[in-house]
């Protein structure tokens, strides 16, 4: 009978760690914990399957140790993505606090027409850096602005994920063009494109 009773309670500890709570305090945070939320928190949310997903891409691909069930939630209904370029300081900046909170996000570089076109249909301009976290736009870095955007859509603060180390996109060499024909300028063999 103990060893019953003791199982049974072993079972009901390791189900009600399963558990993760959101909810929002007096002054508006949002919070993530596996232990019930105080009395007086607002729009608490329930989950028994921490770390389930029925999205596709990277987050469903990942091992759910890897992504708390806050961020999965947060991910699906505000993704992130940050359009850059190379050697842009700001950008290295953006970068750096996405990666300090531990936020998996899409990263484009903008190096071609078409990645110009998707900036401007996404942010409303050409400028970078520039974060999409659903469907809000931040133009520009400037860090209490990244940090109120990715509060409001639910991430966990910085501090509370590990950090991550994403770098930027490797960039793809356009084709080298292919040299001119070489034709003979001079009987001693110098050279000349043709003009």
């Amino acid at each position: 009978m103990r060893l019953l009773t003791a199982l049974l309670l072993c079972a009901a500890a390791f189900a009600a760690s399963a558990q993760t709570y959101r909810w929002t305090d007096e002054k508006g945070r949002v919070n993530f914990s596996n232990t019930p939320p105080p009395a007086g928190a607002k729009d608490v949310r329930k989950s028994n399957t921490p770390g389930a997903s029925n999205e596709t891409g990277a987050a469903a691909r990942a091992p759910a140790a890897a992504l708390p069930f806050a961020v999965q939630q947060a991910q699906k209904n505000f993704p992130i993505t940050l359009y850059t370029t190379p050697g842009c300081e700001g950008c290295d900046a953006a970068r750096k606090l996405l990666n300090g909170r531990g936020l998996p996000f899409k990263e484009v570089s903008v190096t071609e027409d078409a990645q110009i076109e998707e900036l401007k249909a996404a942010a409303g301009a050409n400028s970078v850096p520039a974060m999409i976290v659903g469907r809000s736009a931040q133009k520009g870095f400037e860090e209490g602005s990244y940090n109120r955007a990715l509060d409001a859509a639910g991430y966990p603060r910085a501090g509370i994920l590990a950090p991550r180390s994403q770098a930027a996109p490797t960039q793809v060499q356009p084709a080298a063009e292919s040299p001119q024909p070489l034709t003979p300028a001079s009987p001693r063999g110098r050279y000349a494109t043709p003009q």
